[in-house]
């Protein structure tokens, strides 16, 4: 029983990973990857500051995984992927305009 487990989850494991590999499948992993690398910028970010900080880089990092993760939902069609990436990406590309409104010269940045 356990040889036929560990045969089947070997099986499941080569369809998912070797037997459906695409160049889409590549770009979803790609997408994954700068969502990661957002929150290891913020972590390494917040613990040199020793507080929680959001540096300029993970809505950039956000914004890259955002804009491919929602290409490769509309090419696999799912509208509740899809729904989640679009309004992830406009919230990104906000916060993105407010951190680089506040840096621009002669704008006062209350506090």
């Amino acid at each position: 029983m356990l040889i036929e487990l560990s045969q089947s989850i070997g099986t499941f494991f080569h369809e998912v990973f070797l037997i459906k590999m695409s160049w889409w499948v590549a770009l979803g992993f790609l997408a994954q990857g700068l969502f990661t690398m957002r929150f290891l910028v913020q972590w390494i970010a917040s613990e040199r500051a020793g507080k929680s900080v959001v540096p300029l880089a993970f809505w950039v990092f956000s914004i890259g995984g955002g804009v491919l993760m929602l290409v490769y939902a509309l090419y696999i069609k799912d509208p509740v992927f899809i729904t989640g990436q679009a309004f992830g990406v406009f919230i990104y590309l906000r916060n993105l305009y407010f951190v680089l409104r506040d840096k621009s010269p002669g704008t006062a940045s209350g506090g």
